[in-house]
């Protein structure tokens, strides 16, 4: 049999990637879901409504400098939409659209089949930056990759599924490691800041694997390690300042710097495996606060794999560690990042270093800095198996199907959520009724003064009457944020719900603000009604 031409190797490899990819996005995810319109019959949940509110308000709103200012949402200053991951990369692209855009359209949706589609793609680009151009090993690494346990559960954060970010840093690695020029580090700035405005977290990887690119060069002895610095810095500057022009500097969050590290044990700890997760009930924890974002289980394809690479070539292992000596350091500074300062070992905490640096504050869920580290096992373990004299390929090959086989369990989890409908806890029709009269909204408690924990539920009672706000982009006083500029917003409703009721206002009175309400403002029985839970007052226009 005649091997096949290198164009033909190359067309096949990306096109069975982005089928593959593309199949998996239009099985898993329900066509309401990708293409999402006002007048819903059941209601976004938790983070995942937040994500839609932001992207809606921002297409909904004018054009504004900072870019990514939704000034409707709690006006006059409004909200930086990269702090409520509003996707501002795609957030951006629709916005020049949105006149063709269907009535309440958003994009949190479109994006997991964005991600799904590309993640094998990028894969086999990664693998090919490594050499492997055969049809076989990209076949088994696309099936891998778009079955890796920790990609496939970022469910309910659409912005953190861009794992192909990662992948397209490792092939950009693999490509500037071989000397690649000016143009090579071009593509790499427009990458890191590309993903930038997808999420800072995936920005922070991307930038550490970019970073190993003159590392490397220096380890190995080779003098070009001084054209990769320049191109480092220019690709940090370039992200620098597209966070100084977009508003993202300044920005602090709730802290708590390893409250969701990674586990030693959850890269093997085997949890929603099909065929190993019999042996464990959840995801390994230390910390207490569970272990759903350092949940890392490699998958039983890319295990066997590995033991099967240090069984029979751990001579091709050793090689391709002293030759990307670089990469490998920034790996290994990637997973004491993911570890923090509190190391937990299964259920115990096997020490604990004290308080850290101010600045680690930005990265509580520090068990994400391992998802570069399984990637870039998978694509070094498939591109050595791949050298395997005459059974290589089909190995891969192997690797790949007892991976995607693996992963079923956690592809009907997300296959659940994403068909999970559920009802409105609030009078969605008369509040769409209202809200279509209103020229703005008051919803009280605002989000800095619902307590935790929150007893009376108002919290998501908030999302779903924004959620319902922003069908229309109808201006509100208040929204859930994850990362503010300068001090957390204080609890400051006594004046404001105490304020005569404006024409065109509608104020909605959660339960944890009734009797606030009642009592500061005399006229509220007269233009108050009830609506199931709440009160909904307004004067009119």
């Amino acid at each position: 049999m005649h091997p096949l031409s290198p164009r033909l190797a190359a067309a096949l490899s990306y096109g069975l990637a982005l089928l593959l990819g593309a199949g998996l996005a239009f099985a898993l995810f329900p066509a309401e879901m990708l293409l999402p319109r006002a007048g819903a019959a059941f209601a976004p949940q938790g983070d995942a409504a937040q994500h839609a509110i932001a992207q809606r308000y921002f297409l909904t709103d004018a054009w504004r400098w900072p870019l990514l200012t939704a000034a409707t949402l709690r006006p006059p200053e409004g909200v930086n939409i990269a702090f409520v991951d509003g996707i501002p990369l795609l957030a951006l692209l629709l916005k020049a659209a949105f006149p063709l855009l269907p009535d309440g359209f958003h994009g949190i949706g479109l994006w997991y089949a964005i991600a799904w589609t590309l993640q094998p793609v990028a894969a086999v680009w990664a693998l090919r930056g490594a050499g492997e151009r055969r049809l076989l090993p990209a076949i088994g690494v696309a099936l891998a990759a778009s079955a890796m346990p920790s990609f496939i559960n970022r469910y309910g954060h659409a912005a953190l599924t861009g794992h192909f970010f990662v992948l397209l840093a490792l092939g950009a690695y693999l490509r500037l490691a071989r000397g690649a020029g000016a143009a090579g580090w071009a593509g790499a700035a427009v990458l890191a800041v590309g993903t930038l405005l997808v999420h800072p977290y995936l920005a922070a990887m991307v930038l550490a694997l970019l970073a190993a690119v003159p590392t490397t060069l220096l380890l190995r002895g080779d003098r070009r390690w001084i054209g990769a610095a320049a191109g480092l810095a220019a690709t940090v500057a370039a992200v620098f300042g597209t966070m100084a022009a977009l508003g993202y500097l300044g920005a602090t969050g709730d802290g708590g710097y390893g409250d969701f590290a990674l586990n030693l044990l959850s890269p093997v700890w085997p949890y929603r495996s099909l065929f190993l997760g019999w042996l464990v009930e959840r995801e390994v924890d230390a910390t207490g606060h569970g272990g759903w974002e350092g949940y890392n289980w490699l998958g039983l394809g890319l295990l066997a794999g590995l033991v099967l690479l240090v069984a029979v070539a751990p001579r091709a292992v050793g090689a391709a560690l002293r030759r990307h000596a670089g990469l490998a350091l920034a790996l290994a500074g990637l997973v004491l990042l993911a570890m923090s300062f509190r190391v937990g070992v299964g259920g115990a905490i096997l020490f604990d270093l004290g308080d850290p640096p101010g600045f680690l504050e930005q990265f509580r869920a520090s068990g994400r800095f391992f998802w570069p580290v399984g990637l870039a096992l998978l694509v070094g373990a498939a591109a050595l198996l791949a050298r395997l004299p005459r059974i290589g390929p089909a190995v891969v090959v192997a690797l790949g199907l007892v991976q995607f086989a693996d992963a079923a369990p956690n592809r009907a989890a997300l296959a659940a959520w994403a068909s999970d409908r559920q009802p409105w806890t609030v009078e969605a029709p008369a509040l769409r009724g209202l809200l279509a009269e209103a020229d703005r909204l008051a919803i009280f408690p605002t989000w800095p003064c619902v307590p935790k924990p929150d007893a009376l539920g108002d919290h998501a009672r908030q999302l779903q009457v924004l959620s319902l706000a922003a069908e229309r982009g109808v201006p509100a006083n208040t929204m859930y944020v994850a990362r503010w500029r300068g001090e957390r917003p204080a609890c400051d409703d006594a004046v404001a719900i105490a304020a005569p009721l404006a024409r065109g206002e509608l104020r909605v009175i959660l339960p944890g603000a009734r009797d606030q309400a009642l009592a500061s403002t005399p006229s509220a029985p007269a233009l108050c009604a009830a609506l199931g839970e709440l009160l909904a007052c307004r004067l009119g226009r």
